[in-house]
């Protein structure tokens, strides 16, 4: 009977401590390493709206032509503009990429280079944050 209580005990107890330790380790990892990539973008007044998707959509794509790209964000919900401003960003986009070596590398690549072919004729300027830990 005492076994019986003991495997019982050992059974209740065992899925609490993993629970605590898996816890304890997810307090304990270092912030992540990759670096977020955020762009505001103001476009021509010419660009129209399948020029816009194209682009946009063409940043959906860029994980594909380079890994060092891990996630996108292409819908934006809410852009704030300064008071004023004569050029309105009206669109934002977010690229993540695995560390601060892949976005050097992004700089110039081949993936690079083909997107900025479509983006950039649009685009009448940007504003660019790259953020980290």
């Amino acid at each position: 009977m005492k076994k019986l209580i003991r495997l019982l005990l050992i059974a209740t107890l065992l899925p609490a401590a993993a629970f605590m330790a898996d816890a304890a380790k997810s307090t304990k990892n270092p912030a992540p390493k990759s670096v977020i990539h955020v762009v505001t973008v103001a476009w021509k007044k010419d660009a129209t709206e399948a020029q816009i998707k194209a682009a946009l959509d063409g940043v959906r794509a860029l994980p594909a032509s380079f890994p060092g790209i891990t996630r996108v964000w292409t819908r934006s919900i809410k852009v704030q503009n300064a008071a004023g401003t004569t050029l309105p960003r009206t669109h934002a986009f977010v690229m993540e990429f695995a560390n601060e070596a892949a976005l050097k590398a992004y700089a110039d690549s081949d993936a690079q280079k083909e997107w900025y072919k479509v983006y950039t004729s649009i685009r009448e300027s940007s504003t660019t944050h790259d953020i980290t830990n």
